[in-house]
C-alpha cells in the first residue's frame, strides 16, 4: 500500500493565514492537517483561508480535522473557510450538511458535489500574489 503523501504551505498576512494543503487528507495525513491549523492560531491567526486546490483525495478523517480547527478557531473570536474542496469532500460535505459552516455559503448556494447544476466558483483565496514555501511535509506511514 503505498504512503499518504500530504504538503502544507502557509503564508501568513497578518492576522491572516493562507494554508495550502497538497496530496491527499485521509486517516494517516489528517494529524498534519489538525497541526498545521492549530499552529496558525497559536501563532495568532485569526482567519485562515485553506486552500484544497492542489488536494486529490480527502475522506472524513480530513473532515473532522477541518470541524474541529473551524470549531477552535470560533473559540479564539476567528474564522476558517475552506476553498475549492475537492469533489470527494464536497461530497461529504453536502451529506454531513455541515458545508455552511465550512464553505462559508449559505445553504441553498452550495455547489453540487455531482456535477448536477453548473455551480458558481468559490472565491479565489486572499494573499496569492506572494510564491508558498513549504512549511510542513510528511511522508506518512
Amino acid at each position: 500500500m503505498p504512503l499518504s503523501q500530504l504538503t502544507v504551505h502557509r503564508h501568513d498576512q497578518r492576522k491572516q493565514a493562507l494554508i495550502t494543503l497538497s496530496g491527499e487528507i485521509d486517516l494517516e495525513s489528517a494529524p498534519l492537517v489538525r497541526e498545521s491549523l492549530e499552529r496558525c492560531l497559536r501563532d495568532g491567526m485569526r482567519t485562515i483561508d485553506v486552500d484544497l486546490t492542489p488536494v486529490t483525495f480527502c475522506d472524513c478523517s480530513g473532515l473532522n480535522s477541518f470541524l474541529h480547527a473551524a470549531q477552535q478557531t470560533t473559540v479564539a473570536g476567528g474564522t476558517l473557510r475552506l476553498h475549492h474542496p475537492p469533489r470527494t469532500l464536497a461530497r461529504i460535505l453536502d451529506l454531513a450538511g455541515c458545508g455552511s459552516l465550512l464553505l462559508g455559503l449559505p445553504f441553498d448556494h452550495l455547489p453540487s458535489p455531482l456535477g448536477d447544476t453548473p455551480a458558481a466558483p468559490c472565491p479565489a483565496p486572499p494573499h496569492r500574489s506572494v510564491p508558498l514555501a513549504p512549511v510542513l511535509s510528511g511522508d506518512v506511514a
